[in-house]
């Protein structure tokens, strides 16, 4: 199992939002590093500073996939059959594998997509 971050759970972050740092506080010492993509770091990232520290340390410790040709190729066919238009959340979910448990703020963005890839995802509101 892996832990896919988006958006809302880099937010998170920011916040200290207990939950979400101790799920990514386990998977770190599992010896696993939390999933994400360049476009969702783009969708959270305003500087490093002020409250954005706590993310800046994350960072480094995230698996971080580009966002680059074949993906977005992959990401569009993905949102072309599930009829929905949002890159980055399909970029995400094609990082993730049945079983994968994914922190979102938007989890009804992401379950038509993950359907229609044919993934069975834990989809966890953040």
């Amino acid at each position: 199992m892996s832990l896919i971050l988006d958006a809302g759970a880099l937010i998170a972050i920011e916040k200290t939002n207990r939950d979400v740092v101790a799920l990514i506080k386990q998977e770190l010492l599992q010896g696993r590093s939390p999933i994400t993509h360049g476009g969702v770091v783009g969708q959270a990232w305003r500087g490093g500073t002020g409250r954005q520290v706590q993310l800046a340390r994350l960072l480094p410790a995230l698996d971080i996939a580009a966002l680059d040709e074949t993906l977005g190729r992959t990401a569009g066919i993905l949102l072309g059959r599930s009829r929905t238009s949002d890159v980055i959340d399909a970029a995400l979910v094609l990082l993730a594998e049945d079983g994968d448990l994914l922190l979102t703020s938007d989890p009804h963005d992401l379950e038509p997509l993950a359907a229609s890839a044919g993934l069975h995802l834990d989809i966890v509101p953040v």
